[in-house]
């Protein structure tokens, strides 16, 4: 295994910068879970709830991954990670109703729960950037992407929130990227092997259409949903 290889670090780069762009709603289950606790419980159930979260989002990547390997999956999982870059863009939420707890037990089950429910637009966008670098770099990466998930839900979010909120463009990119992931996995499907060579010639610009597809539905959303909130 060559970690030279730019495929690797590419792929690397895609994974750190979805856990970026998709641990703020986490953080944010974390807080509303532990706000009732004392402050020296609080730190138990944020490090806790969080801890065996991220454990069992690995393992429900690696998961993601080898059912990636099987026809028609990718191109399911394709459609599932534009529609989430969709969502970021039009103002999706799918926080919930997040109840506190004055038990630290509860709240670490509450955490665990909850993120179980919200993963599976990591896990999906994660599957995806991983199974575009070489297989035998895929392991690596999701452990080294998940792993540093753990710091940007537990210390790094409540910034990167404020930064998305003053810089609106990251969420924008973000979009794209994930648009532009979708694509690549797409195109990566089992079932469309027999025309690997013809789509392999055309794939970024395919890609880049999927990034400018995602960013313009989302945003069209977006401003829908923004005037119908003014109008009523």
């Amino acid at each position: 295994m060559n970690l030279a290889d730019s495929a690797f670090w590419i792929a690397l780069l895609k994974i750190i910068w979805v856990n970026i762009l998709l641990s703020g709603d986490n953080a944010v289950v974390i807080a509303l879970a532990a706000r009732n606790l004392p402050p020296k419980q609080q730190r138990m159930a944020i490090f806790g709830g969080s801890g065996a979260a991220i454990v069992l989002r690995v393992v429900l990547t690696i998961f993601a991954v080898q059912l990636l390997q099987y026809p028609f999956l990718k191109l399911i999982g394709s459609v599932l990670l534009a529609w989430i870059g969709i969502q970021l863009l039009a103002g999706g939420d799918d926080d919930g109703d997040i109840k506190a707890s004055d038990s630290t037990a509860v709240a670490i089950r509450t955490i665990l729960v909850a993120d179980l429910v919200m993963s599976l637009d990591n896990v999906i966008a994660v599957a995806a950037a991983a199974d575009s670098a070489p297989p035998e770099f895929r392991m690596i990466l999701l452990v080294l992407g998940l792993g540093l998930s753990i710091p940007l839900i537990i210390f790094g979010s409540t910034m990167l929130l404020k930064l998305m909120e003053r810089f609106p463009v990251i969420i924008t990119l973000g979009a794209a990227l994930l648009g532009f992931v979708a694509g690549e996995m797409a195109l990566s499907d089992p079932s469309l092997a027999r025309w690997e060579g013809p789509l392999h010639a055309i794939a970024i610009p395919i890609s880049l259409t999927c990034a400018a597809a995602v960013v313009g539905i989302g945003m069209f959303l977006g401003r829908r949903a923004k005037a119908e909130t003014i109008a009523s």
